[in-house]
């Protein structure tokens, strides 16, 4: 019995985590304009690594040479992840954001396939063309017209977030580095390039702040606070209590929680060939997300093993 009740303790975390993420969305679409989109994410990155290196630094670990090298390298993907996405939600919807973005799952392991050779079960690609297929119907609302930039910059930010998850494992594959440090440096470096460019386009972030109300100062901090600190923490202790495999199925449900947000909560318009298209992407990615499982079970360790654990 004990272990029945720490193993749901163990899940209820990991699906609390996986909702907050799904509800990062319509966060990020309350507090982000077009012409913010730079200092907000300079002063959440600024925020969180803080935090982070606090963290770190309580715990009296030092941060070695190889870790701040990979995770400079990965932050500067991870920050153009941030800015295609961010950028994308302010033009686009929250429940649209938020289930393109999990074409990551998808994406990942085709590019590491790419890269590596590692073969593929064709009905993994099935699943994809599904789940490619529903963003089409989503985006076009079953009429097949253009996708709305917002829609575009989304996809771009799963495709280069596939390049963060693919990269992140030829860096540390074979050297495994300490989680807490490589986040840090990563979230650091993106902080490092957003407070820069805020220098140069959109609001600064004096402005920013001295704009953010009582209500948008809560947002943010949930942004912060739950998406971004709490989500590590408990993927950090999670994994050691249950199996990377759990996780990742557990986190997975991202995108079912992104869609009940945004339509439920936000109350996103969604015509019955966007119900559709939302019904192929979340099956697509389930599917693949367990083909790739499998397969990785029976050949070894790949990229897509990582995508359970990104930064948010």
């Amino acid at each position: 019995m004990p272990a029945l009740l720490s193993r749901f303790r163990v899940d209820l975390l990991l699906i609390l985590v996986a909702g907050t993420w799904g509800s990062t969305y319509l966060v990020a679409k309350e507090l982000v304009t077009p012409q913010s989109v730079v200092a907000l994410l300079a002063l959440r990155m600024l925020l969180a690594s803080a935090l982070m290196a606090t963290i770190v630094a309580a715990r009296r670990n030092r941060i070695t040479a190889a870790e701040l090298r990979a995770g400079v390298l990965l932050g500067l993907v991870l920050a153009a992840v941030f800015a295609f996405e961010t950028f994308g939600i302010a033009n686009t919807s929250a429940t649209n954001a938020g289930l393109i973005i999990s074409l990551t799952i998808v994406f990942t392991p085709i590019l590491d396939f790419a890269v590596s050779g590692r073969r593929l079960p064709v009905r993994f690609f099935l699943a994809a063309l599904l789940a490619i297929g529903g963003v089409a119907l989503l985006a076009s609302e079953g009429d097949f017209q253009a996708p709305s930039l917002g829609d575009l910059l989304v996809l771009v930010a799963a495709i280069v977030r596939a390049v963060h998850v693919t990269t992140m494992f030829k860096l540390t594959g074979n050297a495994p580095m300490n989680s807490l440090h490589l986040t840090t440096v990563q979230l650091a470096t993106c902080a490092a390039i957003f407070s820069a460019a805020s220098l140069f386009y959109g609001d600064s972030l004096p402005h920013f702040v001295a704009n953010l109300e009582p209500g948008r100062a809560v947002l943010f901090l949930y942004l912060v606070l739950a998406c971004t600190v709490f989500a590590f923490f408990v993927q950090t202790w999670a994994v050691r209590r249950t199996s990377p495999s759990r996780v990742s199925l557990l986190l997975g449900t991202e995108p079912i929680w992104a869609a009940i947000v945004g339509i439920v909560i936000a109350r996103d318009n969604v015509a019955l060939a966007g119900y559709l298209g939302i019904a192929l992407i979340l099956a697509g990615t389930a599917w693949g997300r367990s083909l790739e499982q499998r397969h990785r079970l029976a050949t070894g360790p790949s990229a897509a093993s990582l995508i359970g654990y990104p930064e948010r």
